[in-house]
């Protein structure tokens, strides 16, 4: 037998999402012919979370998805109302995987237990709307805050061993 399939090493690409811009929309209806700034905030990006779980004894299922990406937050629209938050990507690890930035190749965090979730990478918040930006002298604004920008990283998974203890 050649190739094993207990894998305790293993090398991925993460990137959070970036999260969503505000929005410059300016409230027009029938009668209200000056309605003022309503432009609601965009949504968070999703975050890239480990999370620990005894039932999986090895990285196998990580060895040939070597991507995870989380979703990007939408932009906010009329009405003040906000735009949707990015779905989370949640990798499934076993108990005693530690983790390590590939390029720098400090420790980052160690899962030890069934359930512990550690936030890799955060997701980007998002950006205001101009109904933040409204004062009594600028009562119109036409801007609004853009998102922050995604997070990425190219990590390395290791697998943590009786085996290695003795």
């Amino acid at each position: 037998m050649a190739e094993s399939n207990f894998v305790d090493y293993v090398k991925i690409y993460c990137r959070s999402g970036k999260g969503g811009r505000g929005s410059t929309h300016m409230r027009r209806e029938k009668y209200v012919p000056n309605g003022g700034p309503d432009g609601g905030d965009g949504g968070r990006g999703g975050h890239v979370i480990l999370r620990g779980n005894r039932n999986y004894w090895t990285l196998l299922h990580l060895k040939y998805d070597r991507h995870a990406m989380a979703t990007h937050g939408e932009s906010g629209s009329k009405n003040k109302s906000f735009g949707k938050d990015g779905v989370d990507k949640i990798i499934e690890v076993p108990c005693g995987t530690v983790v390590y930035n590939a390029e720098t190749g400090e420790y980052i965090c160690d899962v030890t237990e069934h359930g512990q979730e550690v936030i890799l990478l955060k997701g980007g918040r998002g950006g205001q709307g101009n109904w933040h930006f409204r004062t009594a002298t600028r009562q119109a604004p036409r801007f609004a805050q853009p998102g922050e920008p995604m997070q990425e990283m190219t990590v390395i998974m290791e697998l943590k061993l009786l085996a290695d203890v003795g």
